[in-house]
């Protein structure tokens, strides 16, 4: 897994369905990517700076999920989201995402084409 191609190849979100409520941005976090994620950043789209690690010290394994709760605003909805996995410390971006539209978000990792996609759920 080569961080460059993952954060080139990060941009693909595909909504499967809706339901969120519009001022809850809070979400769960599938990682069925194959590898541990150590590392998860959520911030408004419009911010410059990725902040702090919201896992802190714990981290999500392959086949888990974890219930992203964060300061989003209330009526804040689209975020930028980036992971860091515990290989080569390789990271992977998703940009402008309306959580607002989502119950969970689902991080895949797509061998082939060697990109990580996140699909809103």
């Amino acid at each position: 897994m080569r961080s460059l191609q993952l954060l080139l190849g990060a941009t693909c979100l595909t909504a499967l369905t809706t339901g969120a409520f519009a001022s809850d941005a809070d979400f769960r976090l599938n990682n069925k990517t194959g590898y541990q994620i150590d590392e998860v950043y959520v911030v408004p789209h419009s911010s410059k700076n990725w902040g702090k690690d919201i896992m802190g010290s714990d981290a999500l394994a392959d086949g888990e999920g974890v219930n992203i709760t964060f300061a989003h605003g209330g009526s804040a909805c689209h975020f930028d989201i980036k992971v860091k996995y515990n290989v080569d410390d390789s990271t992977a971006e998703w940009s402008d995402i309306n959580l607002c539209e989502y119950n969970a978000i689902s991080l895949f990792w797509d061998a082939k084409n060697q990109v990580s996609r996140a699909v809103g759920e």
